[in-house]
């Protein structure tokens, strides 16, 4: 039986599709090309460095149950095994994100590459397609993705949603549908079937939970399904993001008001948001890397004034830290946790633990996340001194500001402010540098021979055929 009703795509979805299906790579500029294969080669950097974690074996184990009986035939980057093409799309999410170390456009509070590369890997894959068309993919999902989560102004979070699930299946099924070779109809409405399947709740944010790292692997595989269905002429709805009841209407709740439409199609093709995608130089939260840097210019300071690092927690009174106001509910509170996180994703949240790691240490590293750097006594006795205020001179979302306030026992005081957040559009890390992350962060566990080669492959990527890139990544570690 067919529906009478209309449901012929319009506004955003339909914008959306056209520039999804009608991007050429020809049309990309080169520096744009070649910022998305580094932020690539990034995002490949940490699927490696998780390889070893506990949550990577239990996700593994999980899936590969799900996976039983199925046709393996996709890809997990570094396991030397396959599962099917849904699942390995969440596996990979969860190599990507799970050290919360990846990318984040900063307007949209939103790591992007982290379920938009799942997605294009798996169904790259699957349909065997070359690079440079998997390259093209990569960047349209990268464009839309970014585009709507700018759109709620940083809102997600206030309502307790995490705007990698829920907006990321979006550009994903914008990328699946092109790489699925779908109509501009259809994938206008693989847009509206992504919406009833939009996900990420960020109750983890309360016990370090592990489920913020299936949010982006969910949404890659999810937009699969979504575009498969609509190249099968399945009904989505015609308006998902303006709708009575569209993304923003209903995920918002109060913040709804200042979300604003106009952003999502801001800009298409002209306007390149792969150049505003920061660069994480920290492995935590974004918005606790100023308290990072902060934290490490202070304990340079406290060295030059020829004091000892050991007398530090002795001599500091208070920590005062300002924070912009929208990052409070993530970083800061509940204030009896943050002070003192019980594991690695807890640590990773909060901005008490983040500056007083890194005026002890004089640095914030994936080291500062294991066990038995969390129950590091010096650390904890400053974290117990950390009060946060909000900061009304923060630019938050351009900027993640953040300054640090040492308020010592003889009524001195010793600050330091981060106006503009390292590795962000406005103090962005070089293609070096992100090469020189990769490298670090891919030496944890293959030997140099690999590493160079992954770099090679994936910065070759849109001269490549098809299969090349999986058949490189798929290699055990």
């Amino acid at each position: 039986m067919t529906s009478e009703v209309n449901h012929t795509p319009q506004g955003i979805s339909a914008t959306l599709a056209s520039f999804a299906l009608g991007l050429s790579l020809d049309a990309v500029p080169t520096v744009v090309r070649e910022r998305a294969k580094h932020l690539l080669l990034d995002a490949i950097g940490l699927a490696y460095a998780s390889q070893p974690a506990d949550f990577t074996r239990v996700a593994l184990e999980g899936l590969t149950a799900l996976s039983a009986g199925d046709k393996a035939g996709a890809t997990v980057i570094g396991r030397g095994q396959r599962l099917n093409t849904r699942d390995a799309m969440v596996m990979n999410g969860v190599l990507v994100h799970g050290l919360d170390f990846d990318d984040t456009h900063s307007r949209g509070v939103i790591h992007a590459t982290a379920s938009v590369l799942p997605c294009v890997f798996g169904v790259s894959e699957l349909r065997g397609v070359d690079g440079a068309q998997t390259l093209a993919a990569y960047i349209a999902g990268m464009e839309a993705a970014t585009r709507i989560g700018s759109v709620a102004k940083g809102g997600f979070h206030q309502v307790g949603f995490h705007p990698t699930g829920v907006v990321g299946i979006f550009g994903c099924t914008l990328a699946a549908s092109r790489l699925l070779g779908l109509t501009a109809q259809q994938a206008a409405m693989a847009q509206g079937i992504a919406l009833s399947m939009a996900s990420g709740s960020l109750e983890f944010l309360q016990d370090g939970a592990w489920t913020k790292r299936l949010h982006p692997g969910w949404a890659a595989q999810s937009a699969f399904t979504a575009a498969t269905m609509a190249a099968h002429g399945y009904i989505g709805a015609s308006a998902p993001y303006e709708g009575r009841f569209g993304l923003f209407s209903s995920y918002l709740g109060e913040q709804r008001g200042n979300a604003d439409l106009a952003l999502a199609t801001e800009g298409l093709g002209e306007q390149w948001q792969i150049e505003e995608v920061a660069i994480k130089p920290v492995p935590a939260c974004h918005f606790t890397h100023a308290f990072a840097d902060a934290g490490t210019a202070l304990h340079k300071v406290w060295q030059q004034r020829g004091a000892k690092i050991s007398e530090l927690g002795d001599q500091v009174e208070r920590i005062r830290v300002k924070v912009p106001e929208a990052v409070v509910k993530t970083v800061c509170e509940p204030v009896a946790n943050k002070r003192r996180p019980a594991n690695s994703y807890d640590a990773q949240f909060s901005v008490p633990y983040v500056v007083s790691s890194a005026l002890i240490k004089g640095h914030f590293t994936l080291d500062e996340l294991e066990p038995a750097a969390l129950r590091n006594d010096a650390v904890l006795a400053l974290a117990a001194k950390v009060e946060y205020e909000i900061d009304p001179a923060s630019t938050f979302p351009r900027h993640y500001t953040g300054e640090v306030v040492l308020e010592l026992r003889d009524g001195s005081t010793l600050a330091h402010r981060e106006a503009i957040n390292r590795g962000s559009a406005d103090r962005p890390l070089s293609n070096a540098e992100i090469v020189e992350k990769y490298v670090a962060n891919a030496a944890r566990v293959l030997p140099q021979a690999r590493v160079d080669k992954v770099r090679e492959t994936v910065l070759a990527l849109d001269r490549l055929p098809a299969g090349a890139l999986q058949a490189v990544l798929g290699e055990a570690v």
